[in-house]
């Protein structure tokens, strides 16, 4: 199988995910974010895991995922020294006059649908998640 037709386009869950943001980003996992307006919550996130190449904002807007070029798989494949599973590319709007390219290559994604909550609440379902900095006051 070549290498584009591995890497295709990220297809995301229906749902308004308009807002973007990193959430959490270490040599083990990057985590992006999701929703109509992240104040309060997020619904979505893109899990990568064992990311080795980032190339994007810490927030967008608006993203348009896409399968990665052949010149984007080249670039990644030479600068790391070979292939990767996992090669995401998308275009979103980072507040300039025109939109910015983003590639990210790791060795896994997982796209997870969950409400979490971004401030504490002690009325919170059972079960619910909270962002890394919501803790309670307690805490």
């Amino acid at each position: 199988m070549d290498v584009e037709r591995r890497h295709a386009e990220v297809q995301l869950p229906e749902g308004s995910w308009w807002d973007w943001d990193v959430i959490s980003w270490n040599a083990g996992q990057l985590r992006l974010a999701a929703g109509h307006d992240l104040t309060y919550h997020h619904g979505l996130e893109l899990v990568f895991d064992d990311p080795v190449f980032v190339s994007c904002p810490s927030s967008f807007r608006d993203p348009t995922f896409r399968t990665p070029s052949s010149d984007e798989l080249l670039q990644v494949t030479r600068q790391l020294g070979g292939e990767l599973p996992v090669v995401v590319a998308f275009e979103a709007d980072a507040g300039g006059q025109e939109p910015v390219s983003c590639l990210i290559a790791a060795e896994r994604l997982e796209i997870v649908q969950e409400t979490v909550l971004r401030y504490w609440r002690e009325d919170a379902a059972p079960g619910q998640r909270f962002a890394p900095w919501a803790r309670s006051p307690g805490q």
